[in-house]
């Protein structure tokens, strides 16, 4: 028998699906149902590491962790199409795990029906495995300019016969404008697979919101099944990395940990960890002024990137890179993880047309030579002797993943002012002299409860303990019965 599917459609990119579809995920496992995630292409730089039938491959962190909240191994059929955005016109195609050139090079257009068997046989697997898949759209099923191409919204509903319901961010204004809209551009068939419209992140009087609901119900037939009060604080990390001030934990400010915000930043998702801890405050960085204020004890960190050269050139159009260096040079901590430990280094070399070539900021005696095989893998270390900030990571063990397409080597020859290397991990992690400089190519490093616990005193917010309170949310803000209905017979 296959599986029931349960659908969330968006009135827009941000309404709430993500959020939503994972603690769909939970809530129906909770009751002893096998349930899997699906979404059959997502736009996102934020990728995790997971199984493959050719060993391993990337997913969106979201039906990453959606994967997680229902119990279940995270493999590529869960998200067998991810682009990853390079450039505002391009994107790296990643099929069922594994880049595709191919596809990169196809026309948006013309590439939805080459992937659609594909998509449809994934999705078909995870139904004959499970008793449910609980499966997510992408912005809104209403675009009318993108129907005719569509492989990841009303397409894949009909093809799942899905029961369907439909979120908006209330937050934002003009909720029931968007949900009629989104209603009337859709055919009666699609329609009639709206089981429901859910208003997310209300803030105020539910009753206030009165006689809306129902009139909309008058116009359309599908009832308002939940009102979803804001939540900034559900620890869930958000589907594009973006953190909001207002979602940091509570406390007197002791930290500050500026994050590099560059164009083609990725892998923000694992710095979740950051804001739940006590008197850290998370912020954006885009510019000098941003890192003004900055004081010895804080930190700069460059996360990862999908096109390092080319945020390493916004960095010097903003004057981003004498803030970074300025700060390092005041012996001031300095931390770049994967395209941000590329950065850290003196260059960039691009022999095959994969990344480009450029002069790095020079605060680490590395080069990194682009290849056009990428490094996708999970990934073990133990850390030797540590110097500076996180010299209490000594000898610990770590897990985590890597996405890369570089390769980086120490140059001894290229060493700045006298100043050495210091390898705290084989061909993953080193450190300036001092220490206070550091770049690793590890993802997930603030994920591991150990790093936390050393550097913070953290204990962590655990996972599940974040999959538990989603779950327990809609307990307490929509009816048992209405999540029943949705998979009934």
């Amino acid at each position: 028998m296959k599986a029931k599917c349960v659908m969330v459609l968006g009135t827009s990119s941000g309404a709430g699906k993500s959020w939503l579809t994972t603690a769909l995920c939970r809530w129906y496992a909770r009751k002893g149902f096998k349930v899997a995630p699906f979404k059959a292409q997502n736009m996102s730089n934020n990728a995790r590491v997971v199984t493959s039938h050719n060993g391993l491959g990337e997913i969106g962190s979201a039906q990453y962790f959606q994967a997680l909240a229902s119990y279940a191994e995270p493999d590529v059929r869960m998200n067998p199409l991810l682009l990853k955005p390079e450039a505002d016109t391009h994107s790296q195609v990643v099929l069922l795990g594994e880049v595709s050139d191919a596809l990169t090079q196809t026309p948006w257009r013309d590439r939805s029906e080459k992937v659609w068997l594909q998509i449809a046989a994934s999705l078909d697997a995870l139904r004959a495995d499970n008793d449910i898949v609980v499966m997510e759209g992408a912005g809104s099923p209403a675009e009318i300019n993108l129907m005719a191409h569509d492989i990841v919204n009303l397409r894949v509903a009909a093809h799942a016969d899905a029961r369907c319901l439909l979120v908006t961010d209330i937050d934002k204004g003009g909720a029931f404008a968007h949900l009629y809209g989104t209603w009337a551009l859709m055919s009666l068939e699609d329609r009639n697979r709206i089981h429901g419209f859910v208003l997310n992140k209300f803030r105020g009087d539910a009753s206030l919101l009165a006689p809306a609901p129902q009139m909309l119900e008058n116009l359309t037939g599908v009832a308002t099944v939940a009102v979803l009060p804001m939540w900034w604080q559900h620890g869930l990390p958000e589907e594009d990395g973006v953190f909001d001030d207002r979602s940091r934990s509570s406390g007197l400010v002791t930290k500050t940990v500026a994050v590099i915000a560059y164009p083609r930043i990725s892998n923000l998702d694992e710095f979740q960890p950051l804001k739940n801890v006590s008197g850290l405050r998370l912020v954006w960085a885009r510019s000098p002024s941003d890192l003004a204020g900055l004081g010895k004890d804080d930190w700069i960190i460059l996360p990862g990137s999908k096109n390092t050269s080319s945020d390493l050139r916004w960095l010097r159009s903003q004057g981003l890179d004498q803030s970074i260096v300025d700060h390092a040079n005041h012996g001031r901590f300095v931390l770049g993880i994967c395209g941000g430990l590329q950065i850290l280094g003196e260059a960039l070399v691009d022999a095959h047309g994969v990344d480009g070539n450029a002069a790095g900021l020079g605060l680490l005696p590395l080069v990194t030579t682009f290849e056009p095989l990428k490094t996708v893998k999970r990934t073990l270390a133990k850390f030797a002797h540590v110097r500076g900030v996180l010299s209490a990571l000594s000898g610990i063990e770590l897990s985590g993943y890597e996405i890369h397409h570089g390769q980086t080597v120490a140059h001894t020859d290229r060493l700045p002012n006298g100043n050495g290397i210091h390898e705290i991990a084989t061909n993953l992690a080193w450190q300036n002299a001092a220490g206070n400089v550091t770049g690793i190519y590890l993802h997930g490093l603030f994920e591991n409860p150990a790093v936390l616990k050393s550097l913070f005193g953290a204990e962590t917010i655990t996972l599940e303990t974040v999959f538990d309170g989603l779950a327990d949310f809609l307990d307490q803000h929509v009816s048992a019965h209405i999540l029943q209905k949705l998979i009934a017979t």
